[in-house]
């Protein structure tokens, strides 16, 4: 019975070491996406326990010119910071902000990634019933 039970431990430690690094958890939103118009490739990344998102590719360089700060009208959009201070919560990235360079609006946002390992993110005003979702396609690299 020792016997057994001690194979049957060392056939669930590879599953445990798998289970642990199988994109699950906070940090599986971490890497590359698409946005939803392919123009731009944006990347995910985390400070301290908070998760951010910036342009890291597109196709046309510009600036910034529509963004309500007058002093950041003139930064490139290439390097842009516009996902902002989400927190993990229950499978969810919480309490965050999107920047939308298209209109220089910021909107309060939510995001969460779907099972094939793209991202979702609504962007709304007040609560999330009046908001809209786009979808950023994982980049396999």
């Amino acid at each position: 019975m020792k016997k057994y039970l001690f194979n049957f431990s060392l056939f669930l430690l590879p599953l445990i070491a798998f289970a642990q690094n199988s994109g699950k958890g906070p940090d599986a939103v971490l890497g590359r996406y698409w946005t939803p118009t392919k123009n731009a490739k944006i990347e995910i990344y985390k400070e301290g326990n908070q998760y951010y998102g910036k342009t890291v590719w597109t196709e046309r360089a510009g600036r910034d010119t529509l963004n309500p700060d007058p002093k950041k009208r003139s930064q490139s959009l290439l390097g842009l910071v516009f996902l902002t201070d989400f927190s993990y919560d229950d499978g969810k990235y919480v309490d965050g902000k999107i920047y939308d360079p298209q209109n220089g609006n910021i909107y309060s946002c939510k995001m969460w990634l779907e099972p094939d390992g793209d991202l979702k993110a609504r962007g709304y005003i007040g609560i999330s019933l009046f908001g809209r979702t786009e979808v950023f396609e994982r980049i396999k690299e």
